[in-house]
């Protein structure tokens, strides 16, 4: 029976946006957040960037009721936000499974898979191409 409640009290989840990729390790706790064992205020300056890491949180409202660690890398700050919010919504279906409907509801619990579109050859970019000269 305590293997159990062990189990519960940590969950794991992983989470990709474009080139991010975030580990995320939620344990029972007062709701204290670090993002490569820096304080996730320090990590994200930006509002946005937090808003989208406690998003899951707030949805099904379990503010303050997890810790949460977070191992990321790759791509930009707002990519890694997004994938750690993946992260996070994953570790918390895993954590508790009542919470699955809301999450599903509110579309955290979906991948977005949109990549950057590679460069062509004999093109300047992805689709852009060199400017035409008529003479």
């Amino acid at each position: 029976m305590a293997e159990t409640t062990a189990q519960a009290t940590l969950a794991l989840g992983t989470g990709r946006r474009k080139t991010a990729v975030a580990r995320v390790r939620l344990k029972l706790g007062t709701g204290k957040v670090l993002v490569n064992a820096e304080a996730f205020e320090r990590y994200f300056p930006t509002e946005g960037d937090r808003i989208d890491v406690l998003t899951p949180f707030n949805s099904t409202k379990v503010l303050g009721k997890y810790d949460l660690e977070a191992r990321v890398s790759g791509g930009g700050k707002s990519g890694q936000a997004q994938a750690i919010l993946l992260g996070v919504a994953r570790a918390l279906c895993k954590a508790d499974p009542t919470l699955e409907p809301k999450l599903r509801e509110d579309h955290l619990l979906t991948r977005d898979q949109r990549m950057k579109e590679r460069k062509k050859y004999g093109r300047r970019g992805a689709r852009r191409s060199f400017q035409f000269s008529k003479r």
